[in-house]
């Protein structure tokens, strides 16, 4: 179980663009992608699989304290506050927001620890040879990985730090530590995790009855014969996900709804010295071009520009669907690609409202709170991820391109 050598089918089908693949051995350290859409195929070296259970048991070494133990302390007329990853979430429950409060909840808490205790239940599933939990812990990883999300709050804890300098004095603590590993630990997870190769390791390719190449498993990635479910983990073999167009299209729909709401109501009020401050996100954008111009550039990044570029992307992509068109296919399944990694960065506001509010109580002299905008932007960030979730980008190579990649006709049979 240790090491898992490389062991590619005569032929696979690519999940992105349906393209079936003549495979062929590897150099030790060299990728197979898809020579139409780029899609990274198997990886020819060898995989230690241990190396990742050692990665997920030290990943949740330093998790978990980070849930307890303060990451930051301000010192405000002469008092310490301190904030821990579950504060903030905790403070918008008492604050009357419970919907932002489990938002931020699941993405700051729930959603790291499962990553890391998915990949330790596929090992244990492996080992024991427990169908269901070796399957559904996969299963569990492949969903929760796109909503990782420490990076952001690291990064919104800078942001939080710089806002609250005017009114306090601000000390990082040790749990910041233990949140940076954390986060460098599970990135090198994530880079280093196949699937597949775990279902190599359960049931290799090669002992299985497969007379032909014309399905794919999204879920283990075995290319297989085309029936309603997969030989290898049971899953249903689907053509192409469920009414993808209308689910992604009511997304984005809804988004844009509530991105009106997000960008013209206020999303955060300041009482200093029984001062009432008000800001919308633009407003708090151009009031920290006052002296800390790039925390402004990348909260009009996240909070305004990302949002508007992952509606207008979507939007872009299934209208070109729906014309049927095969023009730049390529150039379209990569701005997809692109809108899926970068929605996650969206919620970096709210996360500077979960510290920010976790790091000042009310009733002293400084008293913040979040206002009804903040819900409305959580609804857009979700929405919005939903949407690239619901898309199937097989769909954007299902008319016949005119002008082929140079490199299609040698590998496809």
């Amino acid at each position: 179980m240790s090491s898992i050598p490389h062991q590619a089918q005569p032929s696979i089908i690519c999940p992105c663009c349906d393209m079936k693949v003549i495979t062929q051995d590897l150099h030790l350290g060299i990728n197979a992608h898809c020579p139409r859409c780029d899609t990274l195929l198997y990886r020819g070296k060898d995989f230690l699989l241990n190396t990742n259970l050692m990665l997920a048991f030290s990943g949740l070494l330093f998790f978990i304290p980070a849930l307890f133990i303060p990451f930051i302390t301000i010192r405000l007329i002469n008092v310490n506050f301190s904030s821990t990853l579950v504060s903030g979430a905790f403070a918008l429950f008492n604050e009357g927001f419970y919907a932002l409060g489990v938002l931020i909840f699941l993405c700051s808490s729930v959603i790291p620890v499962l990553l890391f205790a998915s990949v330790i239940g596929a090992h244990w599933g492996l080992k024991h040879k427990n169908f269901v939990v070796f399957k559904y812990s996969l299963v569990i990883y492949q969903k929760v990985k796109h909503w990782w999300m420490v990076d952001v709050f690291l990064l919104s804890i800078a942001v939080a730090a710089f806002k609250l300098l005017e009114y306090s004095t601000v000390t990082p603590k040790i749990g910041l530590i233990c949140i940076t590993f954390s986060q460098i630990i599970a990135i090198t997870l994530i880079i280093r995790m196949s699937v597949r190769r775990y279902w190599e390791a359960w049931n290799p390719s090669n002992e299985l009855n497969i007379t032909a190449i014309e399905s794919h498993c999204q879920h283990c990635h075995l290319s297989q014969d085309n029936n309603n479910s997969c030989q290898r983990c049971h899953s249903p073999l689907i053509d192409r996900k469920p009414n993808s167009i209308q689910k992604t299209w009511a997304f984005l729909i809804a988004a844009t709804v509530f991105l009106i709401p997000a960008n013209f109501l206020e999303i955060s009020i300041i009482f200093s010295n029984g001062i009432r401050y008000q800001d919308t996100i633009f407003s708090g954008v151009v009031s920290l071009t006052k002296g800390h111009i790039p925390i402004a550039i990348v909260i009009f990044v996240a909070s305004i520009l990302v949002p508007v570029a992952k509606i207008i992307g979507l939007a872009y992509i299934l209208v070109y669907i729906q014309l049927k068109s095969s023009l730049d296919q390529y150039k379209r399944m990569k701005l997809y690609l692109f809108v899926k990694w970068i929605g996650k960065w969206s919620i970096l506001d709210l996360f500077v409202i979960a510290t920010t509010i976790a790091l000042v109580d009310r009733d002293q002299i400084l008293d913040f709170s979040p206002g009804p905008a903040a819900i409305a932007f959580a609804a857009v960030v979700v929405l919005t991820m939903c949407a690239a979730e619901s898309l199937d980008p097989r769909l954007i190579w299902d008319t016949p391109s005119k002008t082929n990649n140079k490199n299609e006709s040698s590998y496809e049979q």
